[in-house]
């Protein structure tokens, strides 16, 4: 059993973890919570996209390109985003010729491929930048929000000794310091598995990629090329494409179980061009999987299919679904949701308790002077 010494430490590194990250904390929680229903909310904020048809057999995206190209000629197709099950069109992301940040979403119709326009809100983009990146920083600070929550986590179940025995305890008659009291060590014992989860598929997520990038270069520092100083290397020529729905067929052989749902278009119309295909697996939890296809051959390239991979790149590609929710039902979207409530109330009603603690505080020393006095 922890002495009274070790649980008063853990106690003050329980409140200021709290303390410093709340805000940050409540902002991520709460986004993270309704950005479960982000392809719904886009929907809600685009009444005419709900109102398109749902084809069964979705028209040929060559088509597609074709007239999406031939609405914009000043722009290039970088992104074929492909119907989902809530989502019945496709959307096609644009970047204006010699304007590398100037990007537009526009909606195109499944059954007949035609184009719709520009789509007017994209408040479910607007809520899931915010949760992933907080709008102004590198993901690692949401990764380190994940740690933070991983502390609060394991330090308020060791300082809440009796937690479990008081689990439906509340006092609702007793002081707002009391009750706020029952209700966060509730929130906190009744969502705890889904914490744990959310706070370590966090972190991973954030900051992963930092680790990764840091062991690249640490053991393979790319040695300058000879000529690299002459400039940029000169564009590829120009070729024929073969046809996007071939290279659509050619992923789906190439990985058993293929569920595209993004298909990015690189250096289109040139002889280097690649087709990516992103997308999940019917049969498997990762929604990481990934075919490049030439676009001059309709050879397939490469091939990220996580079932074969290591141990480490299975349990990355568990990681998005895990944390986000995606991969179920209307039924899972409202588990998430209403779970991922906890930790924002979690933050908040710490932060309440730690301010009505330091004004009682505050309170009892004032008396104390003016007896003394």
């Amino acid at each position: 059993m922890a002495s009274q010494r070790t649980l008063n430490m853990l106690f003050t590194v329980h409140s200021w973890a709290g303390i410093v990250t709340g805000l940050l904390m409540f902002i991520v929680c709460f986004s993270g919570s309704v950005v479960v229903f982000k392809n719904e909310i886009d929907l809600w904020a685009n009444p005419s996209l709900a109102g398109l048809p749902r084809a069964a057999a979705p028209a040929s995206l060559d088509t597609l390109l074709r007239n999406v190209q031939a609405a914009y000629p000043q722009a290039v197709v970088e992104t074929i985003v492909l119907p989902d099950a809530v989502t019945p069109s496709h959307f096609a992301y644009l970047r204006q010729k010699g304007h590398a940040e100037m990007r537009t979403k526009v909606a195109v119709r499944s059954d007949t491929a035609e184009v719709v326009g520009p789509v007017d809100s994209q408040l479910g983009q607007f809520i899931r930048m915010l949760h992933v990146f907080l709008f102004f920083g590198p993901r690692w600070i949401v990764g380190f929000l994940g740690v933070a929550m991983l502390v609060l986590i394991g330090t308020g179940f060791v300082i809440h000794r009796k937690i479990l025995a008081e689990l439906f305890t509340q006092r609702w008659g007793r002081s707002f310091r009391v009750v706020m009291s029952d209700l966060h060590k509730a929130a906190g014992v009744w969502g705890l598995a889904f914490h744990i989860v959310i706070a370590f598929t966090g972190a991973w997520l954030g900051l992963a990629p930092v680790f990764e990038r840091g062991f690249a270069y640490a053991v393979q520092a790319p040695a300058a090329e000879p000529g690299a100083a002459m400039g940029k290397k000169a564009p590829a020529p120009a070729a024929a494409m073969r046809p996007l729905d071939e290279a659509r067929a050619a992923a789906l052989q190439a990985v058993p179980g293929f569920e595209p749902r993004q298909l990015s278009l690189r250096n289109w119309g040139r002889a280097d061009a690649q087709a990516v295909f992103t997308g999940g697996l019917s049969s498997h939890l990762a929604s990481t999987a990934r075919v490049q296809v030439e676009g001059a051959t309709g050879r397939v390239k490469a091939v990220h299919d996580p079932r074969t991979q290591g141990f480490w790149s299975q349990a990355n590609a568990l990681m998005e679904p895990l944390h986000f929710g995606d991969f179920g039902g209307l039924a899972l979207k409202w588990f998430y949701f209403v779970l991922g409530l906890t930790p924002a109330f979690l933050s908040l009603s710490g932060t309440l308790i730690w301010l009505d603690s330091r004004r009682q505080r505050t309170h009892a020393g004032s008396r104390g002077a003016a007896a003394a006095a």
